[in-house]
């Protein structure tokens, strides 16, 4: 899953980039989350949990702890952030080239939206990430959906249940095996939790006894000879994400 931050004092700009940026991921069906700060220190304060976040916007010109002071200590924590500056000024380059920013992004830019497209390309020619499709045939017709959008799989008798996160959540129906579908999504980030649930490991939230919580609140159950196994598997795909 991307994790996003914007860090803006003006919150219109903000809700403006917010929804700029969502329609890029949308459109790419990739898994995102954003989250918004309104000042340097809320984001400094963050320490270390920052390097949860691909990608900070950041503002240039905010009070007390500006975006230059704010990426200077991030880039204390982690080198590995990209760091994109959003500015209504131009005279940064040489501050953005020392702390390696991918791009600016000038607020009175008549083509924003196009100006945002393009540094988000950019970010993902540098991340070399691309997005794995898979084409279906449900009962609601021919599908290719993002494997990143779907949350998981339920096995009801013959027939299976793909919950895919699109707009909103969507079920697509199919007939077929989960031990099938288990052994192609296996390269993909999926986990077998039961006999009847196939899910994606970027959805866990959390595996307590006995049950898996996903990131959109539903629980799952795990039976106990699998508990261990899943529990080992969540750990170990946090420890590489």
């Amino acid at each position: 899953m991307f994790r996003i931050a914007i860090c803006d004092d003006e919150s219109l700009f903000t809700e403006e980039l917010e929804k700029l940026i969502s329609s890029y991921m949308i459109e790419k069906g990739l898994v995102f989350k954003i989250d918004t700060y309104s000042s340097g220190e809320a984001l400094v304060n963050l320490g270390i949990e920052v390097v949860r976040y691909t990608v900070v916007f950041l503002d240039i010109n905010m009070d007390k702890i500006d975006g230059i002071r704010t990426a200077e200590k991030i880039r204390k924590v982690s080198r590995d952030i990209l760091i994109v500056f959003v500015t209504a000024y131009v005279n940064y380059s040489l501050e953005g080239y020392r702390l390696d920013a991918v791009r600016y992004l000038l607020k009175s830019n008549a083509n924003f939206q196009s100006t945002v497209n393009e540094c988000m390309d950019a970010i993902m020619d540098k991340l070399n990430y691309s997005v794995a499709k898979k084409e279906f045939d449900f009962k609601e017709g021919t599908k290719k959906i993002s494997l990143e959008r779907l949350l998981y799989i339920e096995s009801k008798l013959h027939k299976l249940e793909f919950h895919v996160m699109e707009d909103d959540m969507i079920i697509y129906t199919t007939y077929g095996k989960l031990d099938t579908l288990e052994e192609e999504l296996k390269e993909n980030g999926f986990i077998r939790i039961h006999q009847s649930y196939l899910v994606n490991k970027k959805y866990i939230e959390n595996v307590k006894r006995y049950k898996v919580v996903l990131t959109n609140g539903v629980e799952l159950s795990i039976p106990k000879v699998r508990y261990t196994y899943v529990k080992e598997q969540f750990i170990l795909y946090q420890g590489e994400v």
